[in-house]
């Protein structure tokens, strides 16, 4: 009887065991499968929101043909309208507005413009205004490329609304919001933005496509820069979205060095962004071109991160331009203000 029983049992964990065989992988695969779907990623609306205009789908018509040379000219700006433009002379400077507006202006996470034709007219605070959409063209035109406004009514103007509208057509988007339409977060240290630890970060990860003295490099035939200056008399002007610390660390995040840095994988971490962004626009020890006028006529609308007065609230004109910045965003909140950076 205890033979018979022994056996009975030794049967049973055979049967366990080769069930086992099948089963258990099969349990390990569910898992694993479960497990890959619980990682987190970007939903179907989230891709929506990510997508970038085709450009295969621009009609050949009229229409079609002023959005093809309204995206050239921000790929190419220098080429059509610069210094030496065959179009016209209209900035002072080689750079192109793709260089910070990225893909043309596509690209999530760098200034991207797909949703810029929804939102203007709109209140500017550093003109103190209402601008139009051409007059915020112009405006970049002015400042960054230090040129003069191109006319209203000019085959260029025009060529740059009708893209404007043509990318945001083709989003499909929202108004209101649109993944990759701002740049990157960031957190604020405790400390201030450090302009000597940036030189070294720039040495190291910037200087071989900027140059040693943030002169960038020329593209074959000098109309136009492959890598934009950082600082000198072809650089932007103070005033410049690029010339606030917090404001470029954002878009360095996420872009910074362009062979290697993605909005989803940055190589800067917030600091070094932070830092680098400190050194680039520290007026101390890189000149720029004067610009006509500091802008923000009213200070209450002044950006946090802008470094020059006069201040609504009591922090010096350094701690604005490099920090340490949460101070004075806590002081703004307690005051019920809005601050904007």
């Amino acid at each position: 009887m205890c033979l018979m029983k022994r056996k009975y049992f030794e049967c049973r964990m055979k049967k366990a065991f080769i069930i086992s065989l099948f089963v258990l992988p099969a349990c390990i695969l569910v898992l694993v499968q479960c497990s890959e779907k619980s990682k987190p990623g970007l939903s179907a609306k989230e891709e929506k929101m990510l997508a970038i205009p085709d450009t295969s789908a621009i009609p050949h018509d009229t229409f079609g043909n002023a959005v093809r040379y309204g995206r050239e000219l921000l790929i190419n700006t220098a080429y059509y309208i610069g210094p030496e433009g065959i179009n016209g002379r209209y900035t002072g400077n080689r750079m192109n507005c793709t260089n910070c507006h990225q893909d043309a202006g596509t690209k999530p996470f760098s200034f991207n413009l797909i949703l810029s034709h929804s939102r203007y007219p709109q209140y500017r605070p550093r003109e103190g205004k209402v601008l139009s959409l051409a007059e915020r063209v112009n405006n970049c035109v002015e400042r960054p490329h230090n040129g003069k406004p191109i006319p209203y009514d000019s085959k260029e103007m025009i060529a740059i609304l009708s893209y404007l509208k043509w990318i945001y057509d083709q989003s499909g988007q929202d108004t209101a919001i649109r993944k990759g339409d701002q740049n990157l977060a960031i957190t604020f240290p405790q400390r201030a933005a450090d302009p000597e630890i940036g030189k070294m970060i720039y040495a190291n990860r910037c200087a071989r496509c900027h140059g040693e003295n943030g002169e960038g490099k020329i593209a074959e035939g000098q109309k136009l820069y492959t890598y934009p200056p950082l600082w000198g008399n072809e650089g932007y002007q103070p005033g410049s979205s690029m010339h606030r610390v917090i404001k470029m660390a954002r878009w360095l995040k996420a872009n910074m060095p362009h062979d290697s840095a993605t909005w989803k994988k940055p190589v800067l971490t917030d600091e070094e962004a932070l830092d680098v962004a400190a050194f680039v626009n520290d007026d101390r020890i890189h000149p720029r071109p004067s610009p006509e006028t500091f802008d923000y006529p009213r200070p209450a609308d002044k950006a946090i991160d802008y470094g020059k007065g006069p201040f609504v609230d009591t922090f010096s004109a350094a701690q604005h331009k490099f920090g340490p910045y949460q101070p004075i965003i806590d002081y703004w909140k307690a005051k019920g203000w809005k601050p904007s950076y």
